[in-house]
Formats: C-alpha cells, sequence, structure tokens
C-alpha cells in the first residue's frame, strides 16, 4: 500500500466503527463503546496529522473525513438516545442541523458549482461541544461516578449551541447565494 494512501484508510477504518459504536450501546456494552470512541476520535486525531504533515491530503480525504466525522458522531447519539442518556429531541435537533446543512450545500453545488464547506467558529464549537456530551455519556455510561447536573446542562449548551450554529450556517450561506446571483454575468 502506498503511504500517501494511509489517512484514507484510517478514515475508512473509522467509518466502519461507528455503527460498532451504535451496535455496543444498543448491545449495552459500555466499556467497550467508550474504547471504540476513544480509538474513533484517536484515529481522526492520526489520520489528520499524517494528511498535513506529509502533504498527503486528498480529495476523497477531504470527503470522507468530515463523513466519518458526522456517522460516528450521528451514531453515538443516537445510540445514547436508545439507551436513555440524551433525549430524542437532542438528538433530532443535531440531525435536522445536519441535514439543513447538507441540503443547503448541495442545493449551492448544484446552483453555483463547487462548494467551499469550510466550518465557522461557531461550527467547531458546536461540534465540540456535541463531543464533549457524547464522551460525558459515554463516560457516565461506564461506570464513572460524574454528577447528573453535568449531562443536563451539556445538553442545554449543545442544543444552543446546535440551533445557533444551524441559524448562522443558514443565513450565512443564504447571503452568500443571494449576493452571487446579484454579480451581472461576465
Amino acid at each position: 500500500m502506498n503511504l500517501r494512501h494511509l489517512p484514507n484508510a484510517i478514515t475508512g477504518f473509522r467509518l466502519a466503527m461507528a455503527p460498532l459504536l451504535l451496535w455496543l450501546l444498543w448491545a449495552r456494552h459500555f466499556d467497550w463503546a467508550l474504547g471504540v470512541a476513544l480509538v474513533a476520535g484517536a484515529s481522526d486525531l492520526v489520520d489528520g496529522f499524517l494528511a498535513k504533515r506529509f502533504g498527503w491530503q486528498s480529495r476523497l480525504g477531504s470527503l470522507l473525513d468530515p463523513i466519518a466525522d458526522k456517522l460516528m458522531l450521528g451514531l453515538a447519539m443516537l445510540g445514547l438516545w436508545l439507551v436513555a442518556m440524551l433525549p430524542g429531541w437532542l438528538v433530532g435537533l443535531v440531525l435536522a442541523r445536519d441535514l439543513v446543512i447538507v441540503a443547503g450545500a448541495l442545493a449551492w453545488w448544484r446552483v453555483g458549482g463547487p462548494f467551499d464547506g469550510q466550518p465557522t467558529l461557531l461550527g467547531k464549537l458546536c461540534t465540540l461541544s456535541q463531543l464533549g456530551l457524547v464522551l460525558l455519556c459515554l463516560v457516565e455510561l461506564a461506570g464513572w461516578l460524574l454528577p447528573l447536573q453535568a449531562r443536563k446542562e451539556g445538553i442545554i449548551a449543545v442544543a444552543l449551541l446546535t440551533f445557533a450554529s444551524g441559524v448562522d450556517y443558514v443565513v450565512r450561506y443564504g447571503v452568500r447565494a443571494w449576493q452571487s446571483n446579484r454579480k451581472p454575468a461576465a
């Protein structure tokens, strides 16, 4: 195997771990679920480091990496809902935000060509809060004694950041689309 493809192989491994994480949560193997989530997080850091450090970035990797991240996070939240750690409305809000962003990106691509999907600072904070909440829930399920209040506060923070980030993306890219349509054709 050409080492240049190693980051994409690691991302593929992370894609395969996402349904495993969901199954482990559903089957109530919480220690294993925490382990899989930690390995997935480490693999995300490693593939990003390798791609940047050695110039092994690729178009495929730039597409697969965020898909793997969203799939892992989405299935983790779904699994945490199945074991009653997260409310269904929060999981629905997170999934709705992601669907709106993907639908907007596809519409942009269809009408305006290639889409530059650089995340905003608010989007990064939103994802970080979601990851933190998932980790908090997994640690709690694995038997570490954490106060329930921390999870409740995390749910509120994730809900607010998810909603704000979704609105921000819609407004930001809506304005860009409106401005691009107002420019005269060359």
